[in-house]
């Protein structure tokens, strides 16, 4: 799951130096990966501890979803390697692998549990046998599987998990993961996965060839306006998060929601045509949205 707020990364690389310059070469270059990809919008102001425990788990989902999506052979059971290198990390066996030696120490410090985590995996899984969706409700299925946990292992980050919070937080993170979605349609469709909606796309007589197309027609355009319709409203039932959080917590959670919110508009401005390319949020509008949530966070 991407989220907003490129320059954290790219800040957070500088004292990260010396320890990639001692891993093995697969976790530097997810080190790489993580400075151009999107991340919390807070997550330069965060003190180092949170940081480092982000970055692992952000390391880690990265792992994963590349050998989900881009990895050669038997993805499955590349996955099912993963699964058991979780299995030796919970069972508290040492690994020589510098990510998992990483992810040991976060799991000890913050009490991460192995379900959300092998969550990620799962979702992953499904990808290799899952390539369509028929309703909105199965995709919302999906995002259990691939974005939900990511939300609850970051409150446990901060030590704030409770079970209202990981409601709120599992809204977010779904409405995110749509967003993106809805950015990624041509890439998707060209690796023989469509996460928009089956019933939308027959609603709006869109064939699957009109996704790959140069330009979005007046169809795909709807079926994308819906889903960013049905984004906007997760990320409002999940924003009252924001307010019942405090400290860097509250500031960081608040980056997500601002992230989303920026993308929406991005897709809004483009007229929710992702296929001439692919709509990116401002920074100025995530700042904005950004201001937005800390003033307007329901404090419940």
């Amino acid at each position: 799951m991407r989220l907003a707020g490129q320059r954290a990364e790219r800040d957070e690389a500088r004292p990260m130096h010396a320890e990639t310059a001692q891993a093995s070469p697969p976790l530097e270059w997810l080190r790489v990966r993580a400075r151009q990809e999107n991340f919390p919008v807070a997550l330069h102001v965060l003190p180092p501890r949170y940081r480092r425990h982000l970055l692992t788990l952000y390391a880690f989902a990265r792992m994963v979803d590349d050998i989900g999506d881009e990895a050669p052979g038997d993805r499955l059971f590349q996955l099912d390697r993963v699964s058991a290198a979780l299995d030796r990390l919970y069972a508290g066996q040492a690994s020589d692998d510098p990510l998992f030696q990483r992810l040991a120490h976060t799991v000890s410090v913050c009490e991460l549990p192995r379900s959300e985590l092998e969550r990620l995996i799962e979702a992953n899984r499904r990808d290799q046998v899952v390539h369509r969706y028929h309703t909105f409700d199965e995709l919302l299925e999906y995002c259990a599987l691939s974005a939900e946990p990511v939300g609850r292992l970051v409150l446990r980050v901060f030590d704030t998990h409770t079970e209202r919070h990981a409601h709120l937080s599992d809204r977010i993170c779904s409405a995110l993961q749509v967003l993106e979605h809805c950015q990624d349609v041509a890439e998707d469709a060209c690796a023989g996965r469509i996460y928009l909606p089956r019933q939308d796309l027959d609603r709006f007589e869109v064939t699957e060839g009109d996704l790959m197309a140069a330009r979005a027609s007046t169809g795909v355009r709807a079926v994308v306006a819906l889903q960013v319709q049905r984004a906007v409203r997760l990320l409002d039932e999940g924003a009252p998060l924001v307010g019942g959080l405090r400290g860097v917590a509250r500031l960081a959670v608040a980056g997500y929601v601002a992230g989303g919110r920026a993308t929406a508009r991005a897709l809004v401005d483009a007229g929710f045509d992702v296929l001439a390319r692919t709509p990116r949020p401002r920074r100025s509008h995530v700042l904005l949205s950004l201001v937005s949530s800390l003033g307007l966070g329901d404090a419940r």
